[in-house]
């Protein structure tokens, strides 16, 4: 049986449909449909699956995260740099003479995080299939580009940026997620766009990097 190209490990709804849009568009395929594992994609007249930054680190810690290999070619994980000074992960958001890390030095500390989390070995192993989109400091702060231009840096603040600049803005509407961010599935605009923050940058950088093909039925 040949193996799914994505699957996807991340904080909440939302974000499923921002990072299926942007894999949409990078690959130029609108095809694309991750396999979500955390949390699963709900079914109609359930509650909502749990999700949350803990069970992220839950299931990359669990059994199924190390048997998610032999199904999936490539697994995402999302989280938000918000939360990383937490005891769970312990990662300040500045270092020890009191400057401000930047997006990529806390990324890397972040990186290191889930390699110990994960497990030396087994990371090491499986590294180069591990693609982390890792937000700093929340994925809100990917839609800034698209959405409030003059804010594109941004990495503080970027919901209620959101909330200030859209009307309307609706924070917990996976639906209006994928509405707003339906662009980056656009390869011209998401390649126009994505340099201009500074962690949906490295994201694209770690999906260059695999040299990843898609195949026809993805």
């Amino acid at each position: 049986m040949r193996k799914r190209t994505f699957a996807g490990i991340v904080e909440g709804a939302n974000d499923k449909r921002v990072i299926t849009n942007i894999l949409a568009g990078y690959f130029n395929n609108p095809d694309i449909k991750p396999t979500w594992l955390q949390p699963r994609d709900s079914i109609p007249n359930t509650k909502e699956p749990p999700a949350g930054w803990t069970r992220v680190i839950k299931y990359c810690q669990s059994r199924q995260f190390k048997q998610a290999f032999q199904e999936n070619e490539y697994v995402i994980i999302h989280i938000d740099t918000d939360i990383s000074s937490e005891p769970k992960l312990n990662i300040p958001h500045y270092d020890e003479n009191g400057e401000l890390l930047t997006p990529e030095q806390l990324i890397a500390k972040v990186v290191n995080k889930f390699r110990e989390l994960i497990g030396e070995d087994f990371y090491n192993q499986y590294a180069d299939k591990i693609i982390f989109a890792i937000a700093v400091h929340s994925i809100e702060c990917w839609l800034l580009p698209l959405c409030i231009p003059d804010k594109k840096e941004e990495i503080d603040d970027c919901l209620n940026i959101l909330k200030r600049g859209l009307p309307n803005f609706k924070p917990k509407d996976h639906r209006y997620y994928q509405r707003i961010s339906m662009e980056y599935a656009n390869q011209n605009s998401l390649l126009k766009l994505y340099p201009e923050n500074p962690s949906l940058k490295i994201f694209i950088e770690e999906l260059a990097k695999r040299n990843i093909e898609i195949p026809e039925e993805s």
